[in-house]
């Protein structure tokens, strides 16, 4: 009976820490997504073709940002595998390396992206009233992306040393100020300009160097285990050895990222391509996705924060069961909103397009694939972060190659093309690629392979 209790008793303590990690990403995530979501509707208002403008910029930001997205997974599961290992000094190294190749690598990028961004945009399928808004919008945010990438490399570490509050204060704070600006720039409130579109990509910059800055003050406290005065103190500078483990590890997520990301991109020409009113619908029906997402990534993120830290202590067990404990709470997160989705599905369209009920249908037969899609994408979003925790980046890699870049736009394509399906095609294509993942990436971490991988 004793042994009983104290099993008990220690699963509690296990779970308090996973929560403890936890509660700020999810909140974080959850914020950043809801506010993308207000950030849309407030767009919509200006009119369907602003809502669609911006959903044509989407794809090609974070194909810009895949780089970067990649630099941060990897700070962020190598300082979690240096703190469970002890090694401050080797994961302060590695937070110097990636801001020097962030700075370095946004330079070259966003350069070439504004440069480029009347053609990059025309790529991407848009209409005579979408095109010169989506190229407006597009420049701005990715000429001052600088902002973003710094904050985000630095909040990575802070997630990967088990600090995730910081992220979400900044997180919250930053969207905070990109729904006030909204509020002032896109109509003209309070005696703004109204810039429409622009003033909606001038808002979340500005929300992006509030962002910069607090992270950077972040590094400042002496105590953190990244720390300004910590590197100063032990006369720390950039190393070879920092940019190998980086480059180690980021390479196969920049690939997965690029892949990621050209399925999404083929989803959105797909959706572009039936018109103005399909784009808008689908372009809110990703914003929903992203509001599930939210929560799968706040989760994710204690997943790799615990198990880099459980599997650098040498105690992979551990590492399994703070993956497990994230599951559990994932799966009822993902049940819950699936019945918010089948509730009130069409209430949220509603709210977007209350004078054109037939972009609100089809914003309903996209909520009726959401109720399905969720039960998939929270859980492996979740075995996404466990695997990557540990560093069994190439399988993820992999899974993304063969899911995202293949199954979801081949199925997509024959579905609303072939097969006559419109819309409807394309979310199936989604559905598709939601459920694979989830069972390659569960089936990859019940073999307990990812345990042994060296980072």
């Amino acid at each position: 009976m004793n042994s009983v209790l104290e099993k008990v008793e220690h699963n509690k303590q296990w779970i308090a820490k996973a929560a403890n990690v936890a509660w700020p990403a999810v909140l974080e995530s959850f914020f950043v997504a809801l506010v993308a979501m207000v950030d849309s509707f407030m767009v919509s208002k200006v009119g369907a073709y602003a809502v669609a403008a911006v959903g044509l910029t989407t794809q090609p930001k974070f194909i810009c940002l895949a780089l970067f997205i990649a630099i941060n997974t990897s700070v962020s599961a190598l300082v979690a595998r240096r703190k469970g290992e002890g090694r401050r000094e080797s994961a302060n190294r590695i937070l110097i390396t990636a801001i020097i190749c962030v700075v370095v690598g946004v330079a070259v990028i966003s350069t070439l992206a504004v440069f480029m961004a009347d053609e990059i945009i025309h790529i991407m399928g848009s209409e005579p009233d979408t095109h010169d808004s989506a190229v407006a919008y597009f420049r701005i945010i990715i000429g001052f992306t600088i902002f973003n990438c710094i904050s985000l490399v630095i909040n990575a570490a802070q997630r990967g040393s088990g600090n995730t509050k910081i992220a979400m204060r900044t997180n919250i704070t930053s969207n905070l100020v990109n729904v006030i600006f909204n509020y002032l720039l896109i109509h003209g409130n309070l005696g703004f300009p109204a810039l429409g579109i622009r003033g909606a990509a001038i808002a979340t910059v500005l929300g992006t160097v509030v962002a910069c800055g607090m992270s950077i003050a972040s590094l400042f406290h002496k105590d953190s285990f990244v720390s300004v005065p910590y590197m100063f103190e032990m006369h720390l500078f950039a190393t070879k050895r920092a940019l190998k483990d980086i480059v180690s590890f980021a390479s196969n997520v920049c690939v997965e990222q690029l892949m990621i990301r050209f399925g999404f991109m083929v989803s959105a020409m797909l959706a572009a391509n039936l018109g103005t009113q399909a784009l808008a619908a689908h372009q809110v029906g990703m914003n929903v996705m992203h509001l599930s997402f939210a929560f799968g990534d706040g989760l994710q993120v204690a997943a790799v924060t615990l198990i880099g830290q459980s599997l650098g202590q040498g105690n992979p067990k551990l590492a399994k069961k703070f993956g497990n404990i994230c599951q559990g709470v994932g799966l009822g997160i993902s049940v819950g909103l699936s019945a918010l989705y089948l509730l009130f599905g069409r209430w949220f369209f509603g709210l977007y397009f209350p004078n054109d009920p037939s972009i609100v249908e089809i914003g309903l037969v996209i909520m009726k694939f959401m109720i399905l899609i969720v039960l998939c994408q929270v859980p492996q979003v979740i075995f996404m972060g466990s695997l990557r925790g540990a560093g069994d980046v190439r399988y993820t890699t992999i899974t993304s190659m063969l899911s995202v870049a293949i199954i979801r736009p081949g199925i997509s394509y024959v579905a609303a093309y072939v097969m006559n399906l419109g819309i409807t095609g394309i979310w199936i294509g989604v559905l598709a690629d939601q459920f694979m993942r989830l069972v390659l990436t569960g089936a990859r971490f019940r073999s307990e392979k990812w345990m042994t991988k060296k980072i």
